[in-house]
């Protein structure tokens, strides 16, 4: 490689001979002067420092450099640039000088590289990277990471369901439980205390992956203007280097053949993500050991999930049965189904002109699905729902702050996290923090600030509105595309035609709209994801976290107006200001709104998350599964087109899908839009959590084998909790009170059969001499004369038989009374009613669910016991030592301190 360095200055000089006047400045300054962070500059004369050169060893399962010594903990690609074919050679040569001088760098802060050609396509050259222990330690202690100090040594109590839940765990003999450790910050000066059986294995791989990458994102390699340039990330970007991850430590396929490899992606492979373990426990602490704490948080949430979808599936599907069973009874069905009801039932047409005058009875099959869920069994299962989604986050929480503690990621916020190289290199202000009043570099003033805050926030209403805009255009369609369903789907009023059952103008606009809104979702999806990465970018976060946070905001924004947008329209707005036939209401002064079917607009609601919540799984399965799977088997494909020669580990991965630069949040996001759909909309759709509980089992399999065979492995990182997604989910529950509570109210027709049953099915309104459903049909539908129709609504189809009125879905006085066609006695009653029952309902919901936050505490007795040891040990191991060689040397005054301080920190008995 030296021999390449020396290529590289000649062609610098080459190059400077040559004149190249748009280079000059950059030239001499990347040649003078090699950027070391933190330690300044290197004199001209010393020469760049150079990976190791080294053949493949024809060991294609080894992990490590070839002396078989030192582990690979990353590897870089890049494209040989005297292989390029192009022909801007001057690019080249820039790429390969910044290159060249970040590799230097890397070496100078420790790191260890050894460079080999591909195997495949001698264009590519692989830089595997080693971080030596004394590397590990010292970033270990600037990264606050946390290391073990001794076994825990605290009892613990098994479960009474112990011997029920290890039918469904992981083999013991397969995969090792992990040992549990007290753990402390590690610091090199107390080296000693820490519970070291081996330097090779005291940081695992996961550990030393994160750490290489840390120095990875931190190192320069060129300074321009006066501006720092530096991070693997940039150099990606830029397409200096093709890729950069960790390796895989084995086949999945197969166990590896170097006796080093503990094959843990095997083991994941056939004990996690193969079908055939979907009724098994995830084996949560293997899968953050290999992964690390932000992939292994996302799949202990998950199951966590769906564990609790169990409850919820049950019990909805127990409604449905309900509804089932009880559809036969339906009395106010039967009237619609009965011809001498239904049937001598003529209904005013729907909208101006070309709609028709229909019977009744044209919607007798719906009315009779609607039977299934507008039932009873509905309202007991909205009131269960409320109080579900309280226990699952209150138990959610407490399952998370064990996690934080065996997972050492209780402080980790506080002491661990990063600032973002992003951030830092913008950092060019300078102010005074309130606290340490000293100097700090921040990237913009306090007025650049609230700038900044006021764009990003109006970009997001903006887009917001664009997606309200949409909606209101598939509200359009619906309206303008009734009419011409209306007037090409033949109704006649005597037909007997099959498809007429359910082919009615209502239904062929509600499908046709739900798959369009559909497609809309999908598309703008797309858009707005980029826009909602800008407006982020722009806004500047911190700390990762920070920007993971505020990006999960706007997205989930962005997807709640998307998705929920159409549901909340068929909800509380679609038939609910229609006016009467004599006098329609507008919309936009041009479209007449839209009427439910006599039933209501349950059904539609049911129909439309159906269609969306389906549609939506398949394709998020498509684009996440099918596609890198089509990719990979490509690519291995041509592989073996070209040769059938041995292949390293480090190339095998390359050639895996990379992962998307926001890793989980897309499936964070996925889940959440579904959590949304399972509790907003329950009320309509019983067998929501039943569908998300077989969703989700499929989903772990299917994410976990994503994982596991067709993508690169991903940079271990720390994550304390689900971030901005449990203050969502908190939000979506409270929400989801509200909503079902008016779905029962205002979209389902069960408190205006409860009022006529109580009220007005006896006297005085009533003429039935007990309580009964009979006549409830009749009396919900109003009476019109049709010759008060308006010219500009009357229908062009002729009126066949005697009669001179229609009927029509509302509570109204009939023609003739002095009050006509205003809302009745019985619509008081009802709205009174409706009003009653929505108040009651959150009240005692809220009130349940308050209690039940109050009970169930965050953090578990036995969470607090292990905490308070390990802060105790730390205490003890890491501090007390100090004061024992002060002793040593101080004599009698040393021996007062250690007893007082002894006396101070002495534990309780209890």
């Amino acid at each position: 490689m030296n021999a390449e360095n020396q290529d590289v200055l000649l062609d610098l000089e080459e190059e400077e001979e040559e004149g190249d006047d748009d280079d000059d400045g950059e030239t001499v300054l990347e040649l003078n002067q090699v950027i070391i962070p933190t330690y300044g500059t290197v004199p001209a004369q010393q020469n760049l420092n150079t990976p190791e050169w080294a053949d493949f060893d024809d060991k294609p399962d080894s992990l490590f450099f070839n002396d078989g010594q030192r582990r690979i903990d990353f590897v870089l690609v890049y494209e040989d640039e005297s292989k390029k074919i192009t022909h801007k050679r001057s690019d080249h040569k820039k790429q390969k000088r910044k290159r060249l001088v970040y590799e230097s760098n890397l070496i100078n802060n420790g790191l260890q590289l050894e460079a080999t050609r591909s195997v495949l396509d001698e264009k590519l050259i692989f830089v595997k990277v080693h971080a030596p222990w004394e590397v590990l330690c010292t970033y270990a202690e600037v990264m606050h990471i946390k290391l073990p100090l001794q076994p825990n040594d605290l009892k613990t109590r098994d479960s009474a369901f112990n011997w029920f839940s290890k039918l469904f765990r992981v083999n013991e003999n397969i995969i090792k439980p992990e040992q549990e450790f007290f753990t402390a910050p590690f610091q090199k000066e107390h080296l000693s205390n820490f519970y070291i059986q081996d330097k090779l294995t005291f940081f695992n791989p996961a550990t030393r992956s994160r750490i290489v990458h840390f120095i990875l994102s931190r190192v320069e390699y060129a300074t321009k203007n006066n501006v720092k340039k530096f991070g693997i990330n940039k150099l990606l970007d830029s397409g200096i280097y093709k890729a950069a991850f960790p390796l895989h430590d084995s086949s999945f396929r197969h166990i590896s053949t170097d006796p080093n490899c503990p094959s843990e992606r095997y083991l994941l492979y056939r004990e996690w993500a193969h079908p055939k373990n979907i009724f098994k426990l995830q084996p949560l602490d293997f899968i953050r050991k290999y992964y690390g704490e932000k992939i292994g948080i996302y799949f202990a949430w998950l199951g966590f999930y769906t564990n609790m979808l169990i409850v919820a599936a049950v019990v909805g599907a127990g409604c449905f049965l309900y509804g089932c069973l009880t559809r036969n009874n339906c009395t106010w069905s039967q009237e619609v189904c009965d011809p001498n009801i239904g049937g001598n039932i003529i209904m005013c047409p729907q909208c101006d002109k070309v709609c028709t005058y229909w019977n009744l009875t044209i919607t007798c099959e719906s009315s009779k699905k609607l039977c299934i869920f507008d039932s009873f069994g509905t309202l007991v299962f909205a009131v269960f729902m409320g109080i579900w989604v309280t226990l699952f986050l209150e138990f959610w929480k407490r399952r998370q702050a064990e996690l934080e503690y065996e997972w050492d990621t209780v402080e980790y916020l506080e002491q661990e996290e990063q600032v973002r190289p992003e951030y830092e290199a913008r950092c060019t202000h300078v102010v005074m923090n309130e606290i340490t009043q000293q100097e700090e570099h921040v990237p913009y003033t306090a007025c650049g600030k609230c700038i900044r805050m006021t764009f990003c926030t109006s970009a997001v209403f903006f887009w917001i509105l664009l997606i309200i805009a949409s909606v209101i255009g598939i509200i359009v369609y619906r309206l303008s595309v009734f009419l011409v369903f209306s007037s090409t789907l033949s109704q006649h009023i005597n037909g007997t035609e099959a498809i007429r059952k359910y082919l009615t103008p209502q239904t062929a606009t509600s499908v046709t709209a739900s798959f369009i809104s559909f497609i809309v979702i999908m598309v703008l999806n797309i858009v707005y994801e980029k826009v909602a990465i800008l407006i982020t970018d722009f806004e500047l976060p911190r700390t990762q976290t920070d920007y993971e946070n505020s990006l999960t905001t706007k997205m989930f924004l962005f997807q709640f107006v998307n998705y929920y947008s159409s549901c909340f329209y068929i909800a509380f707005f679609k038939g609910k200001f229609v006016g009467h036939p004599g006098n329609p209401v507008y919309w936009l002064g041009k479209y007449r709104n839209e009427e439910c079917d006599p039933g209501g607009c349950l059904l539609e609601l049911t129909t439309q998350l159906a269609i969306i919540v389906g549609g939506k799984a398949i394709w998020n399965n498509i684009q996440e599964v099918l596609l890198p799977w089509v990719k990979n088997l490509m690519g291995r494909y041509c592989a073996a087109a070209r040769s059938e020669k041995v292949v390293p580990r480090w190339e095998q991965d390359y050639h895996l899908q990379p992962i998307r630069e926001l890793g989980l949040f897309y499936e964070y996001l996925e889940m959440v839009i579904q959590f949304g759909f399972v509790t907003l909309f329950v009320a309509s759709f019983p067998l929501a959590p039943l569908l998300a509980l077989v969703n989700n089992m499929l989903e772990i399999r299917l994410d976990a084998w994503k994982l596991t065979t067709q993508f690169r492995r991903m940079v271990p990182q720390k994550a304390q909790d689900i971030g901005a997604w449990q203050p969502i989910m908190q939000g979506i529950a409270i929400l989801a009170v509200v909503t079902n509570a008016m779905i029962i109210a205002f979209t389902s027709d069960m408190i205006p059969r409860l009022v006529y049953y109580w009220s007005f099915s006896v006297p005085p309104y009533g003429s039935h001499s007990s309580h009964t459903m009979k006549g409830y049909i009749n009396s919900t539908l109003s009476v019109f004369n049709i010759s008060d129709f308006k010219n500009e609504s009357k229908p062009f189809s002729p009126w066949f038989g005697n009669l001179t009125t229609c009927r029509y879905r509302d509570l109204r006085y009939p023609p003739g009374h002095q009050h006509q066609y205003e809302h009745n006695i019985y619509y008081w009653h009802v709205i009174a009613a409706k009003l009653a029952f929505i108040i009651v309902m959150e009240h005692v919901i809220y009130f349940v669910k308050f209690i039940i936050s109050y009970v169930i505490p965050d953090v578990s007795q036995k969470t607090k016991s292990k905490v308070k040891r390990e802060k105790y040990l730390t205490q003890k191991l890491l501090h007390e030592n100090d004061l024992k060689v002060v002793k040593k040397t101080m004599g009698k005054i040393a021996d007062k301190i250690i007893k007082g301080i002894d006396g101070t920190f002495q534990p309780k008995a209890e």
